[in-house]
């Protein structure tokens, strides 16, 4: 694109807004520069941790941190540090109503549900119970390991999906960003995710018991998109299914498995997401899953994270040119298991323009990093690999 076109986009993007910059990517459409994205989906996030040190560095105050995942513990990302380094997207995660405030360990302090109870045992580990539920967070730690504990208070589900569609409509009416709702983190559950490899095993011992169990699962799928739909569909862009395929090697079990037992369930939500709505399709699937990715597309999946680079046949060229012309990849822009952690922050820079120079050409592209940003990266990187982005996004 010429220097007049990019200025003719770029005035284009600023009067829809910045919201107006992932949908035209999710369109291919052209954009002034990639899209940013850092913590509107609970795998594009930062480690409360990570985001404490990262404010101190930037000279923000740390003190009114909230979390809005209990269990990754990752945190809210504010206005300033969405401004500080362009981002385009906003979590849809309507903030606790009552807060107390939770120091870990010194230098630190969160704010959390106030019916988030704690106690610490003689080694130091933090444990936190809900009902027969329980998870623990090493001393020293950065997350909580154990049972998945979510949706403190929030009320039933119709109450749940209320709550989002005021928060969305909010962050419509008076900001410029784009969300996902993040509200199908199982998916069909072919194995990986919430249900492990017992579900997998299942598809071979019990595969008429697993398709009635997906078909059940597809039919509640759709119903709650339509009702999310109803409540929210004109505020939001994309919304968000789960289904970890992956190792870190290959998929998590035969591809034949996973065309049988859960692509035709996709197909048909996906059919029905588009059919009534304008919003996307966003998967969150990890690891090595380069041969399903066909599969994915076909199905009707429009955008894929976290395009774990460092996988086993997750080479970023090979994926933009078998697959950019037909799916959006949100995420690649930067190895969070190899460089973001042990590299120089010249190093990362380095890594990231690399990556968004193999991804961004034709659009199709959102800049994130690999899944969350960990607690025990050190700022300089974060600020880097986010200055990188930004300086090598444009078209």
């Amino acid at each position: 694109m010429n220097v007049r076109g990019v200025e003719q986009v770029e005035r284009s993007v600023q009067k829809e807004g910045v919201s107006a910059r992932v949908v035209r990517t999710l369109r291919r459409e052209p954009v002034d520069r990639v899209p940013i994205d850092l913590g509107s989906h609970m795998s594009t996030g930062i480690s409360a941790f990570a985001y404490a040190d990262l404010r101190r560095h930037l000279g923000f105050p740390t003190g009114r941190i909230w979390i809005p995942d209990l269990v990754q513990f990752l945190a809210a990302v504010d206005e300033d540090v969405r401004t500080r380094f362009h981002a385009d997207c906003i979590l849809l995660e309507p903030p606790w109503e009552e807060t107390a405030s939770w120091s870990p360990r010194h230098g630190y302090a969160f704010a959390v549900p106030s019916h988030f109870v704690s106690e610490q045992d003689a080694g130091g580990d933090w444990i936190v119970v809900q009902g027969d539920r329980r998870m623990r967070m090493p001393a020293g730690g950065y997350f909580f390991d154990g049972e998945w504990l979510s949706d403190w208070g929030r009320g039933s589900e119709e109450q749940r999906i209320a709550l989002y569609a005021r928060e969305a409509e909010r962050i419509f009416k008076e900001t410029p960003y784009a969300m996902n709702f993040v509200g199908y983190s199982r998916g069909i559950g072919h194995g990986a995710y919430f249900e492990g490899l017992e579900q997998a095993v299942r598809m071979i011992s019990d595969p008429q018991d697993v398709i009635a169990e997906n078909e059940r699962k597809c039919e509640q799928m759709i119903a709650r998109f339509r009702a999310v739909n109803a409540a929210m569909g004109r505020y939001i862009q994309l919304l968000t299914v789960g289904d970890d395929m992956g190792t870190q090697h290959g998929p998590l079990c035969n591809p034949q498995h996973i065309e049988r037992f859960c692509m035709p369930y996709y197909r048909r939500f996906c059919r029905v997401v588009h059919a009534e709505s304008d919003v996307k399709v966003f998967m969150h699937n990890c690891g090595a899953i380069r041969m399903l990715i066909p599969m994915l597309i076909e199905a009707g999946i429009d955008v894929l994270n976290p395009v774990q680079i460092s996988a086993d046949g997750m080479d970023p060229v090979a994926l933009k040119s078998e697959f950019g012309d037909r799916i959006t990849f949100w995420g690649g822009g930067c190895d969070t298991q190899r460089v973001l952690p042990a590299a120089s922050p010249a190093e990362v820079a380095r890594h990231v323009a690399g990556q968004v120079g193999i991804l961004k050409p034709g659009g199709g592209f959102v800049f994130t990093q690999v899944h969350n940003i960990l607690g025990n990266v050190p700022p300089e990187n974060v600020v880097a690999m986010f200055d990188a982005a930004y300086e090598e996004g444009w078209y």
